[in-house]
């Protein structure tokens, strides 16, 4: 066992503190990890308040997790002390299931164990990024391509890996207009990625307030949803609507805007139920689909792919003592777009 510092949310809405935690010895086929940035993502919030049911404290959240190998056990094959690694939301899974032989660990069918607020296969509690330190097994770890520095590749180990999925998935490229709901720390590299595969790229804001940032980063097109002539000018526009909000939205007024045999997929998770009105769904054979992260494999392609391009997240580097800060600030939509935290400031 090793003891590192982190910062902990020690009960539900809690400010986060310096604490310490464990991490378990090196196993056979673990990689120890010094974690040099970890992203904030919105999920970290919702987690730490609860919003998305009863958690486990103390939690340390943080599934963006970019460091460098620092030790190795004696059956690893993959990695070596130095290597530049990545760590995502999840870090185990059956490896026994369809889904998980099939590189679609995030849908494993007894259930991935997550980064943090889980429970580990040896009955210890998962805990996150927000640290100095990490161990996990080295099949849940990624490599991070030269190209592409620690901290702008921190935040792709959820929100590019969240967005690059379901547009590789519903076949995003050249002659495919696809539309970005929220240009936030998710639609922003959903922005980048899909411009990067061809689509021809919309973003619909509630404002025009990010309008010059949203064409900088690769969108065609952006429109304001709180103008009703934006739903009227765009009615049977899209192939492919990319949600990444995590707030209540107008179902029937976004699915009129797809074409036909269009999909609207949400990678936003409300706190509160949402309605849907099926008849929204009849006109034009319309999909209405979600979609979880990515397995190994499809991380590894995204980190790749990202490096090719030159793609990474637009971040603010914040040191430790300022994640509850942060916090609120993301909850204002106050960062443009990514907090990091430098972690060698826990």
């Amino acid at each position: 066992m090793t003891t590192v510092a982190a910062y902990a949310a020690p009960a539900a809405k809690a400010p986060l503190e310096r604490t310490a935690i464990e991490r378990r010895a090196v196993g056979e086929f673990d990689v120890l990890i010094d974690i040099k940035f970890a992203g904030i993502c919105h999920s970290d919030i919702h987690q730490v308040r609860e919003g998305w049911g009863k958690a486990t404290f103390p939690m340390v959240p943080g599934h963006e997790i970019a460091g460098v190998v620092a030790e190795v056990g004696s059956g690893v094959t993959k990695y070596a002390v130095g290597d530049r690694v990545g760590v995502g939301c999840m870090v185990d899974s059956c490896r026994e299931c369809d889904n998980c032989k099939a590189g679609l660990q995030q849908y494993c069918e007894k259930g991935c164990t997550w980064t943090y607020n889980d429970t580990d296969r040896d009955g210890t509690p998962t805990y996150g990024g927000y640290s100095q330190k990490v161990v996990v097994d080295e099949n849940y770890v990624v490599r991070i391509p030269e190209g592409l520095s620690l901290d702008v590749a921190a935040p792709l180990l959820c929100a590019g890996i969240t967005t690059y999925s379901p547009l590789k998935h519903w076949n995003a490229g050249p002659g495919k207009k696809v539309a970005v709901v929220g240009l936030g720390g998710l639609g922003h590299m959903g922005v980048k990625i899909a411009h990067a595969l061809g689509a021809e790229v919309t973003v619909l804001s509630q404002s025009l307030r990010k309008k010059d940032d949203g064409l900088k980063l690769g969108a065609d097109h952006y429109y304001a949803t709180s103008d009703p002539k934006t739903f009227e000018d765009l009615k049977g526009t899209f192939d492919l609507i990319l949600n990444t909000v995590s707030a209540p939205l107008d179902f029937a007024a976004f699915l009129s805007l797809l074409r036909t045999d269009g999909a609207m997929v949400n990678v936003g998770l409300p706190e509160e139920p949402v309605q849907i009105v099926l008849q929204s769904l009849f006109g034009n054979r319309r999909s209405l689909s979600s979609s979880g992260i990515g397995g190994i494999p499809e991380t590894q392609e995204m980190l790749d792919f990202c490096a090719e391009h030159g793609l990474g997240a637009e971040i603010e580097l914040i040191a430790a003592s300022e994640i509850n800060d942060a916090y609120e600030r993301v909850l204002a939509s106050d960062v443009r777009y990514r907090f990091v935290i430098d972690t060698a400031t826990i």
